[in-house]
């Protein structure tokens, strides 16, 4: 196996295991096989000379600027010239042998190495003057902290965001007008950001496509020796070819059947001499440099006619217009929807129901409307919302006028909500994020949390959703159907009741027996004298059910569901003993098992160990964790999970 690839591997591997252990408090590995995984890692660096920087033997510290400094480029970095026309990059490629490569739409950084470490990082800037932002590069994802060569080692490359962390992170955005809106933003706020701790968590790659300097090794006059040489001293290269006039088309097209399934955001491709010593000889024009050439995607437009504008609301209350058209194949697929993003652009493009328009794929992915032959402009704006039938009003965001429902309780503010119901210690749908639930929302398709079991009923319209098809449409149904077989406490879980989590749920649901209509009409004074309750939560959950449409609902959603009997006749023997669970567990499959146990038997667990824990349960009862020494210092039991399941009497 190739070894960077196997230490990259090694690194995603020990990072994941990190993650669930400190920050969830869970394992997916023993300590025997983290320390194995992480001596083969450090053994392979050792060989290699190559420290990747996510890797666990190096220790990167966050650090927070007041402002990122500004440097001059020993030598300006050029645009470059462009064409749309393949003829005329075969002129430019002629008879010499020539690397094409992806155009990454990212943020262009320059990277110095002495001495085998990573010594400076500064952005492009406006080709003059870049920003350092070296402490924001040693938490990319794949930049080499350390490298074998031990000379000054000058390089760029593209740093850039994929569109699946692209979407990942914008899901996570509850304000749509927030919202990121492509990769290349993204990229660029979270590179140029005074705190390298969020540019950690947004998972920023690079990719080298330039060796700028590298005195006393012999690339054989070539720029594809180059880059495989970066290659081995650990940085991961943009994917290139070498061409010729004759095989340049075909290679093209290549390309430009790859970018739609790419998940690395690119706007076109790169053509530069592989004889590096001809490349220099051309010198280089007021602009652009002679030895290189971009190749943009020439937009294929199409003509179609407008059937119809959807209203699609938003968490915040934003009332996108979505032009609906006659479908028509672009870029290989078929297109029948582009966002309008607001009233501004609707208004600008003069937009009416049977207009002709042009449509195009931007970068070749994201449908677009680029111009309205008739102009008619006769849609009107809803006073009515489509998914609550609540008002609506026009309001003015920066430069541009946008749709708002002004209704509080509107569905589509509480996306939240049902992604709480979907989620797994919940009714557990996988493939309903919040981004799907927005748009099954937007459409009107859910209204309340019993109308998920429905779906179905919009086949069609979901398929034919962006990013949906046969498959995704199946595997979501798929879950839906599953997720019907589910126990009470998880449903009660579900609604989201304020405070009310999985276990306060299952210990409720004992109290009364799993009795449904016991738990409809308990009232607070019952509720709070139950253990670990207590008057808030019980105020909460009492409120809830005493409102006719919250009971209502409920009882909808249990003739949806297949209710399986749970713990009713498991013993409650450690009611009222508090529980810390930490180090590896043998026995069971994870600490999540334990702590399910314990909950089971009427006890609870939590994260930290204080005056009111009853036992700490470790393995390594000898070991000087903080929490034992806290447990030591506050005279409180360390048992060991053989102790445990005695105690418990498994």
């Amino acid at each position: 196996m190739d070894k960077k690839k196997r230490m990259q591997e090694l690194v995603e591997l020990l990072d994941e295991a990190g993650k669930a252990y400190y920050q969830e408090s869970r394992e997916i590995m023993s300590n025997y096989e983290y320390d194995a995984l992480y001596d083969e890692l450090k053994a392979l660096e050792a060989e290699t000379g190559i420290v990747l920087g996510k890797s666990p033997t190096v220790n990167v510290g966050y650090e927070v600027l007041s402002e990122l400094p500004k440097e001059r480029h020993d030598t300006p970095m050029l645009s470059l010239d462009k064409t749309k026309e393949v003829s005329r990059l075969q002129e430019f490629v002629g008879s010499q042998k020539t690397l094409i490569s992806w155009k990454l739409d990212g943020l262009t950084i320059v990277l110095t190495y002495r001495g085998g470490v990573l010594y400076k990082a500064v952005t492009r800037g406006n080709g003059e003057v870049g920003e350092v932002i070296t402490n924001n590069a040693k938490v990319f994802q794949n930049v080499p902290l350390q490298i074998a060569y031990q000379g000054e080692l000058i390089l760029r490359g593209e740093a850039v965001i994929s569109y699946k962390d692209f979407e990942k992170i914008n899901e996570s955005i509850e304000d749509v007008d927030a919202k990121y809106k492509n990769p290349r933003n993204l990229c660029s706020g979270s590179v140029r950001q005074l705190n390298n701790e969020i540019t950690a968590r947004r998972n920023v790659q690079f990719y080298a496509f330039t060796l700028v300097k590298a005195d006393g090794v012999d690339f054989a006059n070539s720029r594809a020796r180059q880059l495989e040489w970066l290659a081995e001293q650990g940085f991961d290269v943009v994917e290139h070819y070498t061409v010729t006039s004759d095989t340049l088309e075909d290679r093209v097209a290549y390309f430009a059947e790859k970018i739609e399934a790419n998940d690395i955001p690119s706007d076109g491709l790169v053509l530069v001499y592989d004889d590096i010593a001809y490349g220099q000889s051309l010198g280089r024009t007021a602009k652009f440099p002679r030895d290189s050439f971009a190749f943009k995607w020439a937009d294929e437009i199409r003509q179609t006619r407008l059937t119809e504008l959807e209203w699609s609301p938003s968490r915040t209350g934003l009332i996108n217009p979505v032009a609906i058209f006659e479908p028509v194949e672009l870029e290989g697929t078929t297109v029948s929807r582009a966002s309008v993003h607001n009233l501004s652009i609707m208004e600008e493009l003069e937009l009416g129901i049977g207009d002709t328009i042009e449509v195009y794929k931007a970068n070749m992915i994201i449908p677009q409307i680029a111009r309205n032959l008739t102009r008619s402009g006769n849609i009107e704006i809803p006073k009515a919302c489509p998914v609550c039938g609540g008002s609506t009003q026009v309001r003015q965001a920066g430069d541009a006028k946008a749709l708002y429902c002004i209704n509080p309780g509107c569905q589509a503010k509480h996306i939240k909500s049902f992604a709480l119901f979907a989620s797994r210690d919940a009714l557990n749908i996988e493939g309903l994020s919040e981004a799907t639930l927005e748009k099954l929302i937007g459409r009107g398709f859910i209204h309340k949390y019993s109308d998920i079991f429905h779906l179905d009923r919009y086949e069609e319209e979901i398929k034919t959703m962006e990013g949906f098809g046969e498959k995704s449409y199946t595997n979501l149904i798929h879950s839906v159907e599953e997720a019907r077989e589910t126990t009470l406490p998880k449903v009660i879980y579900a609604l989201g009741i304020a405070g009310i989590g999985l276990a306060n749920a299952k210990v409720i649901c004992r109290e009364f027996d799993y009795d449904v209509e016991r738990l409809l009409d308990a009232d607070e004074e019952s509720l709070a004298e139950i253990h670990g309750i207590g008057g808030v939560l019980a105020s909460a959950f009492a409120q809830y059910f005493a409102e006719d449409t919250n009971r209502q609902e409920f009882r909808n959603l249990l003739e949806e569901l297949h209710i399986q009997r749970e713990e009713k006749d498991i013993e409650q023997n450690l009611k009222g003993m508090n529980f810390v669970i930490t180090g590896s567990v043998e026995h069971f499959a994870n600490r999540n098992e334990v702590k399910e146990l314990i909950e089971a038997r009427g006890g609870k667990v939590t994260g930290s160990v204080t005056g009111k824990t009853n036992y700490l349960i470790n393995n390594d009862v000898e070991f000087s964790s903080s929490k034992n020494k806290k447990a030591r210092e506050l005279g409180i039991p360390i048992i060991s999970e053989e102790q445990f399941i005695e105690l418990a009497g498994v």
